[in-house]
């Protein structure tokens, strides 16, 4: 009785935890459809540094659980891993689908630290570097934030909502300065990620013909199976290929049917196409989606892939880190649809109520106390005994 009432309270104490509830509402949808991305930030009850692959299996359920990851790809990729684990830990993290590891870790390996540390393999993304600052008011800095986008690269910056009961505060000049000034491509982790691993392996199809009088170039960018074997946790975001169109004037550039948007302007994510100095078309498509281009000249050259999305020098996340209630971490950002937030969430901790086994062992001993009495007024056990000698 006494072991039982001791170690079953421990234990629950160490597993228990409070969901998120906000992840099972449309609080969930209005953000994925602003393109923000859910990653993991860990599990109370469970360390990283004990046991790397327990917490970021049991974090990849708890998302899986509960909401899709980005709408560009089901699967999180995205977590926060603390100072400390050895290679080998980072290793069996990305084994259970966490390619990105963020950040400022202190692994040699390394990914965006500044605007030259551009990654050339896949664990370089296990230290995914911080820049830009915080977005929290007095700590963050828009001078800072300016700076590292024009010096280009993926401008990672950090932001907490909450510690404990206190609401932090967002600088608003900062906030200003990336919706409405800032040239660069606004994403996530998971989205930088999956654009780069295209620029590693990619392959493409492209043929031309006449119509009425006009060339159409039909262009179609390729899901191949070894690319697939490769980077299995990959998104199909849309990436963005140069094609040299010369002198030709555009007529139109259709897709499935559908006329494609001119997206000249924008730095969310999406399909679409733009032609800058009248001879580049830089157009944004999935894999496996057929393109034709209208002109009204035959030349054309497939230059490749930019760097970043659209065409952009830059591109900016916003890592939200120890997202425990995102109702209360993105109130303040619901008529702002230009940030775009990659959540690492995590469930709330519960008190461990180290009471509890103190407790139960007062009750044990009672009740043991009170039996030994009951048996004595029927005299049996030792207080009877010992009475009666």
């Amino acid at each position: 009785m006494i072991l039982c009432l001791v170690f079953t309270p421990a234990s629950l104490a160490e597993t228990e935890w409070d969901e998120d509830g906000w992840l099972n509402t449309n609080l969930v949808q209005e953000r994925l459809n602003n393109g923000d991305e859910f990653g993991c930030y860990g599990i109370p009850s469970l360390s990283w540094s004990a046991d790397a692959g327990a917490v970021a299996g049991e974090c990849r359920e708890y998302i899986e659980q509960r909401t899709v990851a980005s709408v560009w790809g089901d699967n999180p990729i995205s977590t926060y891993t603390p100072s400390g684990l050895a290679m080998s830990q980072h290793q069996i993290i990305s084994e259970q689908g966490f390619v990105i590891h963020g950040d400022m870790n202190g692994l040699d390996y390394t990914a965006w630290h500044n605007s030259t540390d551009q990654p050339t393999d896949l664990w370089d993304w296990f230290n995914l570097g911080r820049r830009g600052g915080s977005l929290e008011q007095i700590i963050g800095s828009v001078d800072e934030v300016k700076s590292a986008v024009e010096d280009g690269g993926l401008v990672n910056m950090y932001w907490i909502g909450r510690v404990n009961e206190a609401t932090i505060r967002h600088d608003s000049d900062i906030e200003d300065y990336i919706a409405e000034d800032a040239d660069a491509w606004l994403t996530t982790w998971g989205q930088t990620w999956s654009y780069w691993t295209k620029t590693r392996c990619y392959e493409f199809d492209h043929s031309i013909s006449t119509q009425n009088g006009k060339y159409v170039i039909g262009f179609e960018s390729l899901i191949k199976e070894q690319c697939t074997e490769l980077f299995p946790e990959r998104w199909n975001v849309p990436i963005t290929w140069m094609i040299d169109l010369g002198d030709a004037v555009l007529t139109e550039v259709e897709a499935e049917g559908e006329i494609m948007q001119d997206i000249s302007e924008q730095r969310h994510t999406s399909q679409g196409y733009y032609r800058i100095d009248d001879q580049y078309l830089h157009l944004s498509v999935t894999d496996g989606q057929r393109v034709n281009i209208t002109v009204d000249n035959e030349y054309y050259d497939v230059m490749g892939i930019s760097q970043f999305w659209n065409n952009h020098s830059a591109a900016i996340t916003i890592a939200a880190h120890e997202t425990t209630d995102l109702f209360k971490w993105s109130k303040r950002f619901v008529d702002q649809d230009d940030l775009v937030f990659t959540w690492l969430v995590e469930p709330r901790a519960v008190d461990s109520a180290e009471w509890l086994p103190y407790a139960a062992l007062g009750v044990g001993a009672v009740a043991v106390v009170s039996m030994m009495v009951v048996l004595k007024r029927e005299g049996l056990g030792p207080l009877a005994k010992q009475e009666a000698e």
